[in-house]
Order: C-alpha cells, then structure tokens, then sequence
C-alpha cells in the first residue's frame, strides 16, 4: 500500500490544483490487522492525507462509502490499494471529466495479467450486467472511478459488499450522469491471490438479480429532466479514449 500512496502523492503534487488522498483503514475488532496504524502513521507524516479508520460495520462497499463520503473535493474517486491499476489513471480520468464535462469517469482494462480465472469471471459478469441493465461500458468494477461529488450525492448507495462499483454504475445510469472510459493495464498482485472467491461470485450474482428484479432500499434522486438511459451524445461520449492513457 505505501509504494501506491507515494506514486500517488508524486503524480498528484505534479499537479496544478489542490488534492487530498483519504485512506480507508477500516478494521474487524479484535483483528491483528495492521492497516489501521499504518493509515494513521501516514496520515501524520504527509500533508494533504486523511486517515479514515472505524471498526467496520460492512465490507468493502461499506468501507469505499466510508472513503467517498470523508472527502471534500470537487471531484471525489476511489483506487485500490494493492497496485493493480496505475495511479497515472486517476490523471487522466480527471482530465477526461474536465475536457468533455463528464460526470463520472472510470477505467476499462484492456490487458489483465490476473489469469484465466479472474478473466473469465469478469467476463461472464460483465456480459451479464449489460443484459440486466443495458448500460454498455466496458468493465463494470475497473478502478479508478472519478465523480462529481455533487453528482455522488445524488446516488444514495447502500451497498456493504463486493457490488458496490456496480451499484455506483446503476445508480449513475439511473439518475443521468454522463460517462465516459478509458483503458488501462491492470498489473498482477505478486504479494496475495485474488479476493473473488466463490462466496464474493455468488454475492455479485444475487445482488444483480436483486437490482434488476427490485427489493432495493432506496433510491436516486434524478435531476430534473436527467433521469434517462442515455443520449447518443452521451453514448459518443462513452467511447472516447484519451490519447495515450
């Protein structure tokens, strides 16, 4: 995690506006997790980082809602930890955002080196959220994803578990943001193997079935005259690629 976080901090101060990073170092009590400490050690080192540590109530949806709703930024966004997707991204999701006044922007992997396994549930997955929700972008849980932070409050997520970055793309389709992708290379964890388990599947499974087919808590609150499936413009929109990214 630290090895991100300084790439992260250098691209960002390389940068002509304010940032902050919020880490999420949320923990099970009674867990010899050492997350938390590490998260508040470096939040004490460098300026312009948060530490966000609670002991947890949810899971990963919960703990990225946790991050989302501590910062304070126009734009708000999530990465993973582990060093997977380049922190170079979170640039040029932001540039993407600001030269074609997007909404919500977020990546696509074009090369994976997860293996077969993670290829071939992501796959499947993919293939089965655009026949529940018709909603055609490219890689539903690729990271980062930059929002509008007027735009993110709109969304009222609910999500505790691995469906939250789905639950974040419905529920933009669903009150009108524009977005748009752009690709990257989503690099190998060398350090643990994957946390999709069958368990996490079978969650990704039941909550698209539950998404589509009702029995949500709540819901978003369209702007007027924004709750639709998408314009052509906005389908252009999606599929422009920042040159080099």
């Amino acid at each position: 995690m630290i090895p991100l976080i300084e790439r992260l901090r250098y691209v960002l101060s390389r940068c002509n506006f304010t940032w902050e990073l919020v880490l999420v170092g949320n923990y099970l009590e009674g867990s010899d997790d050492e997350t938390p400490e590490v998260v508040r050690e470096l939040a004490a080192r460098w300026p312009n980082v948060i530490a966000v540590v609670r002991p947890k109530e949810g899971m990963m949806g919960w703990d990225m809602r946790m991050g989302l709703n501590a910062a304070r930024g126009e734009y708000i966004g999530v990465i993973d930890g582990d060093g997977q997707f380049p922190v170079e991204a979170v640039i040029a999701c932001l540039l993407k955002a600001e030269m074609e006044g997007l909404d919500l922007t977020k990546t696509y992997r074009v090369r994976r080196d997860d293996g077969i396994y993670r290829r071939m549930i992501s796959y499947v997955y993919n293939g089965l959220f655009k026949l529940f929700f018709g909603l055609q972008i490219h890689d539903v849980n690729s990271k980062p994803k930059i929002i509008r932070r007027e735009k993110y409050e709109l969304l009222n997520l609910e999500s505790d578990d691995w469906f939250a970055d789905a639950e974040i793309m419905i529920r933009a389709r669903e009150a009108g943001l524009s977005i748009g992708e752009i690709p990257v290379h989503f690099a190998l964890n060398e350090i643990r193997g994957s946390f999709v388990k069958p368990r996490a599947i079978f969650e990704f499974m039941s909550n698209l079935i539950r998404y589509r087919f009702g029995g949500r808590k709540g819901a978003v609150e369209s702007e007027p005259g924004q709750n639709r499936l998408g314009t052509q413009a906005d389908k252009a929109q999606r599929s422009t690629q920042l040159p080099g990214a």
